[in-house]
């Protein structure tokens, strides 16, 4: 790049722009581009920064409440939790670069979430995700997964940030495309919030943190696209990231947001030094100058095209309030990162980049905000999965229970969040493995509950039934631990929008999305949309993320899944009619991914977690699990595997519901833990609201030999142990290869 560059039609196509993209170019700048101008259009109007292909639907979605401070359009949204408490989150994706480079392709989606959160003045207090990796016998499932693990971990504890929470899944449709979704959530207070607008004319630009290099170079590019045989190839363009720079970066920041000096600062991540400022002028309704010169550079002979759209990690942009620059800079030096006045705000709406003397770049901001492309893409809506799949009644249940509980899905992640530090910064209140994770707000006893869910085999059975479902499910985990669901931030994962059944998908996902959550008062506040994840024309199986958020009263009135008392009563909260279609038992034991999708009914879903809750609140039950994946019986032995404690169910079953009501998975259902002498009142308050519930055995069950075990009409005794051997077993024996 050294050498200039014509802009040729194959220049153009290499950009990733269509023939009319470019003419639009053409026309608002009212010349040829540049070959700098033509990189800065390339990577604003890719479908990763400008959603061309989802915006238009992305408004029909609830983002706002009461409680609501900033929806989409920030770094990330922020939601009001009392006392003057704000919590700030987001979820984003970083697929491609993870299945290029799993290490640092998942380690700088770490980092870059965690600046989201913290330009807003946030500290980053929480950390989830959401692993979907090919089938478990594909050559590079296993590398893939030790390498996104290892990545994980690595920047999560060296910034010494919790991560408590997530999902770790397999399917052969990410075989050559996985998918790493990173949630951070962070907690400032109200009157603290920083916010990304340059408004003004003549401010100072400061660059501070990391120095720029030629890694990550049209990395939101290459997001924007399907994969090929030749994506081994973009390894250059995934991002290298210093965990240990980050965590410096974290603290001077919020040094310098503790004065009155900042006006506006903005995380360089997609498109780098590009969209920060490109986005920055645009929001402020200004201008930017800036001079490349300026910019400190870790490598020789930088071009101006290789700095704009360079995606080096742990970088900054912020605008200052004149005469203020020493004093940031001195926050800076003291922290050992680099800071540098690169630029002043303007009131021309231009953005015009300087380099060696010349003007490389001179274009409307608008253009590149505004004016980028809206498609309407054509789209089919295909028919929902139907049916119920046929199964074999006389498999032994608890045969069927081992072989679930050691499947690839539903084994034990212990060797995945064993590698994470899950107890720094000492708030976390409950270890991973439950229904949600909870941190305290530090020096009360308030609560946040995050999970981060998706069915995506619900999905593809039904885009809009399996997109409601995630967000039901989001709201019944953040219930089961006693949290209030407050909002949700998404992670939209999809195949390509420009094949019309794939758009579909889209389309009735984002449906889906928006209905789940104006019913559950569950409004989105921030997320990503991700499209292109197909490799060589086979797409993903639609993967709707959600990362939902909820407030505790009291930590100290959390319930977790474990049993804890022998003797305790087992109410089954929710109808079950014993939904096979789509269901891991469906998929593991018969070998089949068929049949309907469950469907969610949301006024049920609002009605029995408010129950739930109300419980929970009330001290009446400390334990509660919610029943999902492999349904009831699952459900029963993860809360006896998590308390070491033994249960007998004691339901009458008719021979050929037997196997349907162990192992569906009907929606809106919990099972509760609750004093023997409070169940019937429990019982007939439940069925006074209108919420259908069932005695369904009792805790403290033994073996012959003494054993916790967990048996019950119908089902031969298994012990606890056996059940957590099979359970723990699988993973670790897998990644031992």
């Amino acid at each position: 790049m050294n050498a200039p560059v014509a802009v040729t039609p194959e220049v153009v196509k290499d950009h990733g722009l269509n023939e009319a993209e470019y003419a639009r170019i053409i026309e608002l700048l009212g010349r040829t581009p540049t070959i700098v101008e033509l990189g800065i259009f390339s990577v604003m109007w890719s479908e990763h920064c400008s959603y061309k292909s989802t915006r238009v639907h992305l408004k029909k979605l609830p983002t706002s409440a009461p409680w609501v401070i900033q929806g989409p359009g920030e770094n990330a949204g922020i939601i009001d939790v009392g006392d003057g408490d704000v919590c700030v989150f987001k979820m984003e994706s970083h697929n491609h670069p993870s299945f290029i480079e799993p290490f640092q392709g998942a380690a700088t989606g770490v980092g870059g979430i965690m600046r989201d959160v913290f330009t807003m003045g946030a500290r980053p207090v929480a950390s989830l995700d959401s692993l979907r990796f090919g089938a478990p016998d594909h050559p590079k499932t296993r590398h893939l997964v030790s390498g996104v693990v290892a990545g994980i971990g690595s920047y999560g504890n060296c910034m010494g940030v919790p991560t408590i929470g997530g999902e770790t899944n397999f399917h052969s449709s990410y075989n050559g495309n996985i998918l790493v979704n990173a949630m951070c959530v962070g907690l400032a207070k109200a009157d603290k919030i920083f916010y990304s607008a340059a408004k003004g004319a003549g401010n100072p630009v400061v660059y501070v943190g990391s120095k720029t290099g030629r890694d990550g170079i049209h990395g939101a590019t290459m997001a924007s696209a399907e994969f090929n045989e030749d994506s081994e190839e973009k390894r250059p363009t995934v991002q290298v990231g210093d965990p240990f720079t980050e965590k410096l970066l974290l603290e001077a920041c919020l040094e310098l947001m503790a004065t009155d000096a900042i006006i506006a600062i903005q995380d360089m991540g997609a498109a780098g030094l590009t969209s920060s400022s490109s986005e920055m002028a645009d929001k402020g309704g200004a201008g930017i100058e800036i001079d490349l010169d300026k910019v400190p550079q870790r490598e020789t002979n930088l071009t101006a095209y290789e700095m704009m759209l360079s995606e080096s990690q742990e970088r900054m942009l912020a605008v200052l309030k004149p005469g203020r620059e020493a004093e940031a800079e001195r926050i800076f030096k003291k922290w050992e990162l680099d800071f540098s006045i690169i630029g002043y705000t303007t009131d021309t709406h231009r953005m015009v980049v300087h380099h060696k003397g010349e003007i490389v770049a001179d274009m409307p901001v608008t253009a590149l905000s505004d004016a980028a492309p809206i498609y309407e893409r054509p789209y089919v809506k295909r028919k929902p999965a139907t049916g119920t799949p046929k199964f074999d009644p006389a498999k032994p249940a608890m045969e069927s229970l081992l072989r679930l509980l050691s499947s690839p899905d539903l084994s034990s992640k212990r060797w995945v969040w064993e590698q994470y530090d899950y107890t720094v910064m000492a708030d976390s209140v409950v270890r991973p493995g439950g229904d949600a994770g909870v941190v305290r707000v530090h020096g009360t006893n308030k609560g946040l509950a995050c999970t981060t869910d998706v069915t995506p085999r619900y999905a593809k059975a039904d885009p809009f039934e399996g997109a409601k479902q995630a967000v039901a499910e989001a709201y019944r985990n953040i219930t089961a631990v006693g949290g209030t669901p407050m909002a949700v931030t998404d992670c939209l994962n999809f195949s390509n929008p420009e094949k019309p059944e794939a758009m579909g998908e889209i389309v009735a996902g984002i449906e889906g999305l928006g209905e789940a959550c104006r019913a559950l008062s569950f409004p989105i506040v921030s997320g990503n949309c991700s499209l292109y994840n197909e490799t060589q024309g086979e797409g993903i199986l639609p993967t709707p993320c959600i990362g939902g958020v909820g407030l505790l009263k009291d930590v100290n009135r959390m319930a977790t899944v474990a049993f804890k008392r022998d003797g305790d009563a087992l109410i089954l909260i929710g109808e079950t009619k014993g939904h096979l279609g789509q269901s891991i038992y469906i998929r593991e034991v018969e070998g089949k991914e068929t049949g309907a999708a469950p469907k969610v009914d949301l006024a049920l879903e609002k009605k029995n977690g408010d129950f739930v809750r109300g419980l929970i609140e009330t001290g009446r039950t400390d334990t509660v699990h919610d029943i999902a994946d492999g349904g009831l019986l699952v459900a029963v032995a993860e809360m006896a595997m998590a308390g070491e404690i033994g249960a007998t169910l004691r339901v009458n079953f008719e021979a050929d519901k037997f196997i349907p009501f162990l192992f569906g998975e009907d929606q809106a259902r919990y099972i509760l833990a609750v004093p023997a002498d409070q169940a019937d009142a429990i019982i007939a308050e439940a069925k006074a609201a209108g919420v259908a519930a069932t005695h369904l055995g009792f805790t403290g069950t033994v073996s012959a030999s003494g054993a916790p075990a967990l048996d019950g009409v119908g089902l031969p005794a298994v012990t606890v142990a056996a059940l957590k051997a099979t359970h723990e077993g699988w993973l670790p024996a897998y990644m031992k290869g």
